[in-house]
């Protein structure tokens, strides 16, 4: 009696490819094991992270907010300073620039007047010369007021990328330390202020400080009294 056929039964394997592009079997270790792996302690290692602790932080990641909002603020202030001090230059050498002009004029008209009637010129010599030292003197007086408004705008300026350094320098450790940084922590602005404060104090003498802050007028007033004496001569000599 013959023997019944076996049942065989064939197993297939299909292979399946992964990101890699190696195919992996049924029975073999998948070679995709370790990158999923290293995605996972990746993901973990990203959740410990400084800055994912303060996203995960409600009032870390709202203080972060406000400095670097506060940061902005005074950048801006800082732009609008530095737009100032470019004004108040620009408008205090047309200043001079017409000061100039006022005085070059004024001295070719007295070298006509005398060229024209030298013995009248001479007896009304202090009325030319009082129109020119009254122009010169508001002439002087506007230019002070805007060199004024220039090292005041500086100052200030000054304060300012004190005040955006000392909010760096919280933002960057809030950055570093994560959720263990203590909120109740403020800027150090009192001890940037401080220490500009004591640069700018042992950076020059005070009077030399105060020549150099004053130089422009002072050569004004010098150029005005020049003018003056240099008007007399011209129709009295």
């Amino acid at each position: 009696m013959a023997e019944p056929a076996k049942n065989e039964a064939h197993v297939v394997e299909i292979p399946v490819t992964v990101d890699g592009g190696e195919a992996v079997g049924g029975g073999e270790a998948s070679p995709a094991t370790p990158f999923l792996d290293k995605a996972a302690a990746a993901v973990d290692a990203g959740g410990a992270h400084p800055l994912g602790e303060i996203a995960a932080s409600a009032g870390h990641l709202l203080l972060l907010k406000l400095w670097q909002r506060e940061e902005d603020r005074l950048g801006r202030r800082a732009c609008a300073l530095e737009s100032r001090m470019d004004a108040a230059r620009r408008d205090a050498f047309y200043l001079c620039a017409a000061f100039l002009a006022l005085h070059g004029l004024s001295l070719a008209l007295l070298f006509a007047a005398s060229v024209a009637s030298p013995g009248v010129a001479c007896r009304r010599w202090w009325a030319p010369s009082s129109l020119s030292l009254a122009a010169s003197l508001a002439l002087a007086a506007a230019v002070q007021i805007r060199v004024c408004a220039y090292w005041r705008a500086s100052a200030r300026l000054r304060r300012e990328r004190g005040d955006v350094r000392a909010l760096a320098r919280a933002v960057q450790e809030l950055r570093m330390k994560g959720a263990a940084f203590d909120l109740s922590k403020e800027p150090q602005y009192g001890v940037t202020r401080a220490k500009c404060a004591s640069v700018e104090g042992t950076a020059a003498w005070g009077p030399l400080r105060w020549c150099q802050q004053n130089v422009v007028t002072a050569c004004l007033l010098a150029v005005a009294a020049a003018a003056l004496t240099s008007g007399k001569f011209i129709l009295c000599a």
